[in-house]
């Protein structure tokens, strides 16, 4: 959503000058206005009608606002509009945030608790729910008649549905993971519209996806898992598409279409079936990254032998016993986290995978404080991370010589290899660190190394490479480097590759961070307000500043 320019900015907090209260704040507020709020609880609820406001946490700051002791909605607006950003919102007896014909956006925020919908969204106004995690509740997220878009959010352990589209609704509904519901993961009605793509819905009470009462709903590239009715349901009267989409181990039929339904079903939309599109669309991710050739060709080739066993099956061809684990080795700053990443996309995208989710740990997150407890936490991490990627970086800190405390990370170890072998069609992990710590890490367990299919090396950055990445970060922040400062960078890269500690695209993002900086105190000495070329020009001046830190 957009506010106007010339809004106030207010500060709510517990010091002299601030607000003590939002709702102190929003008294004084006009149109335009953003109510930044510092860290802490507010035990408060907020009513609005026709303002145009944002609420926003203040950098890097936990702001809770909790509506627990009240039987209202702890957000309630009608028309004007409303932006919250990353908030976190406890509700008690009513909704967390209740909008009618507002033009709502709820960004990065976390919802739970209440009755009835966490968020109710009504009217004919464009809305926007991104990156936000919604769990607790009633019910999750219910749109009834709104345009807009749902997208990379998290609704999980609501007692009724977790995603509501009806009253004609035709929102886009985009990369959401909706879990642990009740009743329906998904539920489309009363001549809603919406685009449901590269969502996944998973361990509900009934179906996965139902459309009722002349909904007409496009389906795409969904995965539907683990749920007590059918996967997808379309009852008598309702219509759309079903494409791409891997329904698995739900009630029979995985799809059922009622009799008068007239949705158009893909070839793809069997369980077994790979959306190409979608492979495609990853690969052109991994292509895009800079640098790095060897292991672009080693993803492929995994890709390839992925794609024809997977034909294979399908033809009823014999495939041999597969494991998806393997090793990342490298320094730091080479892109392994975001390849490993890449790689359960793409498992997903072949059907290897349910899920394709990432959970990255390291050693604190496996070792336990005492003996046992490691065993204990290992195995629910990796229960956690079944049907997706299970990324550990550094493991070698897990072995007797590089850790700490005993043998506790030998037992981690220990612990992960049967889980490895009896999962292995369940789960991919990838394992990373230096290469020649990674020898000692597969000399902990005798049965560790045959755990892995492959080792990928990913080799340091060059120095024309690393200005590429430092370019790109720059160009993704709306800074414009100056030409000339790409010598004095390549130089800098050159002489500071082969340290020890040398971080490689973690090195880059540091010294752009430390060029922005340098480029902060440049114009705050013009003494006036900086021209929108001059805010978004970083000179070689400020590259040499941040090279001499």
């Amino acid at each position: 959503m957009t506010t106007s320019t010339s809004g106030r900015v207010l500060l709510v907090a517990q010091r002299p000058g601030a607000y003590p209260t939002i709702g102190d704040a929003l008294m004084d507020a006009s149109d335009g206005a953003v109510v930044t709020i510092a860290g802490g609880e507010y035990a408060e609820t907020v009513e609005l009608s026709g303002l145009r406001v944002t609420l926003a946490a203040a950098d890097g700051a936990t702001v809770v606002v909790d509506g627990r002791g009240a039987d209202r909605p702890v957000f309630r607006t009608t028309g004007g509009a409303l932006a919250l950003e990353g908030i976190e919102v406890l509700a008690g007896g009513a909704s967390a945030i209740q909008a009618e014909d507002t033009e709502l956006s709820v960004r990065n925020c976390t919802v739970s608790g209440g009755r009835g919908p966490a968020i109710a969204i009504r009217g004919t106004m464009a809305f926007a729910v991104s990156g936000c995690v919604i769990s607790g509740a009633e019910q999750g997220i219910l749109v009834d008649g709104s345009p807009g878009r749902i997208e990379d959010t998290t609704v999980e352990d609501v007692l009724g549905d977790g995603i509501t589209v009806g009253q004609g609704a035709d929102p886009v509904v985009t990369g959401c993971t909706v879990t642990g519901c009740g009743l329906r993961g998904v539920y489309v009605y009363q001549y809603a519209r919406p685009v449901v793509e590269g969502c996944t819905v998973s361990h509900t009470g009934h179906e996965g996806i139902a459309v009722a009462h002349h909904g007409v709903p496009v389906l795409n590239r969904c995965t539907v898992t683990d749920t007590r009715g059918p996967g997808i349901s379309f009852a008598s009267g309702c219509g759309g598409e079903i494409s791409a989409c891997r329904v698995s181990n739900t009630a029979e039929p995985g799809i059922a279409i009622a009799e008068g339904a007239t949705p158009t079903i893909g070839e793809t939309a069997d369980p077994g079936a790979v959306g190409d599109g979608v492979l495609e669309e990853m690969l052109a991710e991994l292509d895009s990254m800079i640098g790095l050739p060897g292991v672009k060709e080693e993803v492929r080739s995994l890709v390839d032998e992925l794609q024809v066993n997977e034909w294979r099956r399908r033809a009823g061809l014999p495939v041999g016993a597969a494991g998806h684990h393997l090793i990342f080795a490298g320094a730091p700053g080479t892109g392994k986290t975001t390849v490993a990443r890449i790689y359960g996309k793409l498992l997903k995208a072949l059907g290897v995978l349910p899920v394709g989710q990432f959970r990255e740990v390291s050693r604190r997150d496996l070792v336990g404080q005492y003996i046992g407890h490691t065993a204990e936490k290992t195995a629910t991490v990796f229960e956690d991370a079944k049907g997706g990627v299970l990324f550990i970086d550094e493991a070698y800190t897990l072995t007797r010589l590089a850790g700490s405390g005993g043998d506790f990370g030998q037992e981690a170890i220990d612990t992960l290899v049967p889980l490895m072998e009896e999962h292995r069609d369940e789960v991919a992990v990838i394992v990373a660190g230096y290469t020649g710590e990674m020898v000692d890490f597969l000399a902990a367990n005798p049965g560790l190394a045959s755990r892995f299919g492959k080792t990928i090396e990913f080799e340091n950055y060059s120095p024309d490479e690393l200005l590429a990445i430092f370019g790109r970060m720059a160009s993704a922040g709306d800074y414009e480097l100056d030409p000339a400062a790409g010598p004095v960078l390549t130089g800098h890269f050159r002489r500071v590759s082969g340290d020890v500690n040398f971080g490689n695209a973690r090195d880059a993002r540091l010294l752009f961070e430390k060029a922005r900086t340098a480029q902060s105190q440049r114009l705050r000495l013009l003494g006036r307000m900086p021209a929108i070329e001059e805010l978004r020009g970083l000179h070689v001046a400020d590259v040499e500043a941040a090279i001499a830190r």
